[in-house]
C-alpha cells in the first residue's frame, strides 16, 4: 500500500508531470468560463492530443481539466447568472443577485474556497476507498459486473432531466449508438447502412462533442451577446473567506455529499448541486433568504460539484464504470492511453492511481490560485461578444472530432451528431444519460454473454447480484415517488407551432428504435440480441412519451427550449445555426480543411459579428496558420476538398 503512495509523489513532483497539470488546469478554467463548453466537451477536445503520451502526464493533463471546470464556471453564474457547466445551476440563484447588489466579489470568493475544501474532500474519500478496492473487487465477478451497469443505467435514466421516461428512453438510444460496428461477440458487421465509416464503432470523441459542446455554442450564439455586460469587480475577497470560515460545516456537509452523489454513476453535476442547495435550505431556519443573494446558497452548491469529481472517480477507477458524462469520456481517455480501469490497474499500476488522487487535490489549489490571481482578466473575457468566439469553437470541435479516423467520415458524423445534440437540449432528452449508455454498450453485451455462458440462470442467485437488484428495484421506486421541485423544470405556453418540431422529432427517435429492434431479427443470436433488447426497451419507454405529447394536454409544453430567439430585432432559430454548421462543411467541401476553415471563421465573423473584413480574414488566416503547424507537428493530412482536385497547387 506504501509504496504506491511513495511512488505516485515521485510522479507528481516530476517536471513534467506537473507543466502537464498545470496545462490541463489552465485549459479547465476557460472551458468553465466559457458556457460554450464545459467539462465533457473540454475533456473530447483534449484526447486528440493526448494519444499517444505516456500514461502519468497525459492523466494529469485530464485530471487537471477536469477538476477545475466547476471552479471557474463560478464566475459567469455569479457576474450574469449563466451558469459556466452544469453544475453551477444552483449557484446562479443567490450568485446572481449578490453581484447585482455590488457583492460579486464576496460571492467569488466563498464560491471558490467552497471549490478548494470540496475538492480536497473528494481527493480524500478518493483514496480512502480505493484501499479497500482489492478485496472489493475479488467478489466481483461478471455477474455482479452485469447488475453494476444495469443498477448505473437505472440510475442514470431514473435521475437526469425532469422525465423519468426520457432519461430512461435517452439511455436506450445511447445503447443503440454503441451497437453500430461490428459486434464484439462474433464480429459481424451490423447497421453500417452501406458504408464503409460505419463498419467500426462510432468514436466516442465525436460522440461526446456532438451532444454537448455543439448545443452549447448554438444556444450562446443565437443570443447574440456577450457573455457579460460588465467585468468588473470590486473588493470583498476577505469577506467571502470569512463567509466560508463561518458556514464550513455546511460547506463539509455539502461536500460529502457530493462524494456519495459523484460516486453512483449517473447523477451528475446537474442533480449534485440541487441535491447540496435543497439540503441546505432544510437545514437553515430562515430558509426565505435563499433566492435573495444568500451567501450559503453559493457555498453550499460550490462545494458539492467540485467534490463529486472525487466520488465519480470511484466507479470509474474501480469498476470501469462512469461515474458521469465527465467520466465517460475521461475513461475514454485511459483506454487511448493503455490504461484499463479495474483490479488490474489497481494491483499493476498503483502508482499512477494515487498520481490521479495527488493530482486531483493539486488541480483544485491551482485552479482556485489561479481563478484569485486572475480574476479581474477572466472577468473581462465574459464581456467579449460570443459571437466572436463561436466560429474558433466550431473549427477547433471539427477539428478534434476529425482526429477520430482522420477522414470526411467524422465530419459528416460530427455534424448529424451535433444536430441530434441540438434537439435533444432543446426538447428535454437526457444528453448525459445517452452518452452513459453508449459507452456502456459494449460492456453490457460482452458481460451478458460472458454471465450466461458461466453462470446460467444462477448468475441472479449470487448475494451481491441480489443486493443490486433490490438496489436497483428501490432507486426506481423512490425516484418515482419523488416531486422534480418546480425550479428545475422549464415551461412554455403550448401552441400548435412549438408542439409540431417535438412530435417531429419524437417521431425520428422511435422510427430508428423501430429500425434498430427490427434489424436486429435478421442477424444470429449472439449478433441480434443487444439490438432486439436496446431497441425494444427504447420503444417502451418512448410510449408513455408519446401519448403524453400527442394526446396529452396543450396547457403547458412538456419541454420546448425556445424554438427561435429575439436577438436585437431578429428572430434567430436553432435551424439557423444548424444550417451554419453544414456551411462550415461546405466550406472544406469546396477549399479543403486547411483553408475552408479559416474561410468560414472569417466569413463568420464578417456575417454574423459584423467584424471589419481586415480583422475577419487575418483571424481566418491565424486559424489556418495554426492548423498548419499542428498537421506539420502532428504529419496530420487534412481532408481534401474540390478545389485541391482540381487544382493541384492548391493548399
Amino acid at each position: 500500500m506504501f509504496d504506491p503512495l511513495v511512488s505516485s509523489l515521485a510522479i507528481i513532483a516530476n517536471t513534467t508531470h506537473l507543466l502537464m497539470l498545470t496545462t490541463g488546469v489552465v485549459l479547465g478554467l476557460i472551458v468553465g468560463v466559457l458556457p460554450g463548453l464545459g467539462g465533457s466537451a473540454g475533456l473530447a477536445l483534449l484526447l486528440p492530443f493526448i494519444y499517444g503520451m505516456d500514461p502519468a502526464p497525459a492523466l494529469a493533463m485530464m485530471v487537471g481539466l477536469l477538476a477545475v471546470t466547476t471552479t471557474s464556471d463560478t464566475f459567469p453564474a455569479v457576474l450574469m447568472g449563466i451558469p459556466g457547466t452544469a453544475g453551477s445551476q444552483a449557484t446562479v440563484l443567490d450568485g446572481f443577485p449578490m453581484s447585482k447588489r455590488g457583492e460579486a466579489t464576496r460571492a467569488i470568493s466563498a464560491g471558490l474556497v467552497s471549490s478548494i475544501f470540496g475538492g480536497v474532500i473528494g481527493a480524500i474519500v478518493l483514496s480512502i476507498a480505493l484501499v479497500f478496492a482489492e478485496p472489493l473487487l475479488r467478489r466481483i465477478g461478471f455477474s455482479e459486473q452485469l447488475m453494476l451497469i444495469v443498477f448505473a443505467l437505472s440510475m442514470v435514466g431514473m435521475m437526469t432531466g425532469t422525465s423519468h421516461f426520457k432519461g430512461l428512453a435517452s439511455c436506450g438510444l445511447g445503447l443503440m449508438l454503441g451497437a453500430f460496428g461490428a459486434a464484439p461477440i462474433t464480429g459481424v458487421e451490423r447497421l453500417g447502412f452501406g458504408t464503409e465509416y460505419l463498419i467500426e464503432p462510432i468514436p466516442m470523441i465525436i460522440v461526446g462533442l456532438g451532444l454537448f459542446a455543439i448545443p452549447e455554442i448554438v444556444s450562446l450564439a443565437r443570443q447574440q451577446t456577450a457573455i457579460s455586460e460588465s467585468g468588473r469587480l470590486k473588493a470583498g475577497w476577505l469577506a467571502g473567506l470569512r463567509d466560508w470560515k463561518n458556514n464550513w460545516w455546511l460547506s463539509l456537509r455539502c461536500a460529502i455529499i457530493g462524494c456519495l452523489g459523484g460516486a453512483l454513476p449517473g447523477i451528475g453535476g446537474s442533480v449534485i448541486d440541487w441535491i447540496a442547495y435543497g439540503h441546505a435550505i432544510q437545514t437553515t431556519k430562515n430558509p426565505e433568504r435563499y433566492g435573495t443573494g444568500d451567501v450559503r446558497g453559493v457555498i453550499a452548491p460550490e462545494s458539492a460539484n467540485n467534490a463529486k469529481e472525487g466520488g465519480a472517480l470511484i466507479p470509474t477507477l474501480i469498476f470501469g464504470i462512469p461515474g458521469s458524462g465527465n467520466m465517460a469520456i475521461l475513461l475514454g481517455g485511459f483506454i487511448l492511453i493503455g490504461i484499463q480501469p479495474g483490479l488490474s490497474m489497481i494491483r499493476d499500476n498503483g502508482d499512477v492511481v494515487y498520481s490521479v488522487v495527488w493530482s486531483l487535490a493539486l488541480a483544485n489549489i491551482l485552479g482556485a490560485g489561479f481563478c484569485l490571481l486572475f480574476a479581474r482578466y477572466i472577468a473581462w473575457l465574459t464581456t467579449i461578444p460570443y459571437l466572436l468566439i463561436a466560429p474558433f469553437m466550431i473549427g477547433l470541435i471539427y477539428f478534434a472530432s476529425f482526429q477520430a479516423t482522420r477522414g470526411w467520415g467524422d465530419l459528416v458524423a460530427m455534424f448529424v451528431l451535433g444536430i441530434l445534440g441540438v434537439y435533444l437540449k432543446r426538447f428535454g432528452w437526457s444528453r448525459p444519460a445517452l452518452l452513459i449508455g453508449f459507452v456502456l454498450a459494449p460492456q453490457i453485451e460482452s458481460n451478458v454473454y460472458r454471465a450466461s455462458t458461466i453462470y446460467g440462470w444462477e448468475m441472479f442467485t449470487r448475494p451481491i447480484v441480489l443486493v443490486l437488484i433490490g438496489l436497483t428495484i428501490l432507486s426506481v421506486v423512490s425516484v418515482m415517488r419523488r416531486r422534480v421541485p418546480e425550479s428545475v423544470h422549464k415551461t412554455a405556453a403550448c401552441t400548435y407551432a412549438n408542439t409540431v418540431p417535438q412530435k417531429a422529432f419524437f417521431i425520428l427517435l422511435a422510427g430508428f428504435a423501430a429500425y434498430v429492434f427490427t434489424d436486429g431479427f435478421g442477424y444470429n443470436f449472439l449478433t441480434g440480441t443487444f439490438q432486439v433488447v436496446a431497441g425494444g426497451a427504447s420503444l417502451v419507454f418512448m410510449v408513455p412519451l408519446g401519448i403524453q405529447l400527442f394526446l396529452g394536454s396543450r396547457t403547458s409544453c412538456h419541454f420546448d427550449e425556445e424554438g427561435a430567439l429575439e436577438a436585437h430585432g431578429v428572430r434567430v432559430s436553432g435551424e439557423h445555426y444548424v444550417a451554419v454548421l453544414a456551411f462550415f462543411l461546405a466550406c472544406v467541401g469546396l477549399f479543403g480543411f486547411l483553408v475552408g476553415a479559416g474561410f468560414f471563421i472569417g466569413a463568420f465573423l464578417v456575417w454574423k459579428a459584423r467584424v471589419r473584413v481586415h480583422w475577419a480574414v487575418m483571424s481566418g488566416a491565424a486559424f489556418s496558420l495554426f492548423l498548419f503547424f499542428i498537421a506539420y507537428q502532428l504529419n496530420l493530412q487534412y481532408p481534401t476538398g474540390l478545389l485541391n482536385r482540381l487544382l493541384p497547387f492548391w493548399p
